[in-house]
């Protein structure tokens, strides 16, 4: 699967989307290294801290059902039916962290194009199970 057919699966994820406070949508494709797909869409709550990012969604969903080695994912997101790069937040980044090596791809749509990072230039000191073993010494 190439960068287009995940930014694809990652714009139906986002029609599913459940955004009524901040009208922001996002979808997300999820691909594991073995080539399977998990999407995810953000889902909202009044209680703003029970909302769940598109990406969570992806990752908890391929988790849930087994899934441990991930390749990349695509993100897309925006108002309405803008589209805008929609870079994963703080908490989502430290999930990828958790879950991913390094060189996980990250891929971000503009609407008109997209640009890929890999994890490590998304968070260069991350806080990790390395962290934890160093400091148990």
């Amino acid at each position: 699967m190439n960068e287009q057919d995940l930014l694809c699966a990652a714009e139906e994820a986002r029609k599913m989307a459940y955004a009524p406070y901040s009208g922001f949508l996002v979808g997300a494709a999820l691909l594991t290294k073995d080539g399977k797909l998990y999407t995810g869409c953000n889902v909202e709550n009044a209680s703003y801290g029970a909302t769940n990012c598109a990406e969570r969604t992806a990752f908890f969903k391929a988790v849930s059902e087994g899934a441990r080695q991930f390749a990349a994912i695509a993100i897309v997101g925006g108002k309405g039916s803008e589209t805008q790069p929609c870079p994963p937040c703080g908490v989502c980044r430290q999930v990828m962290c958790e879950l991913c090596d390094p060189d996980f791809r990250i891929i971000l749509d503009d609407g008109a194009t997209y640009r890929t990072y890999t994890l490590r230039e998304l968070m260069p000191l991350s806080f990790g199970a390395d962290t934890l073993k160093k400091g148990a010494r």
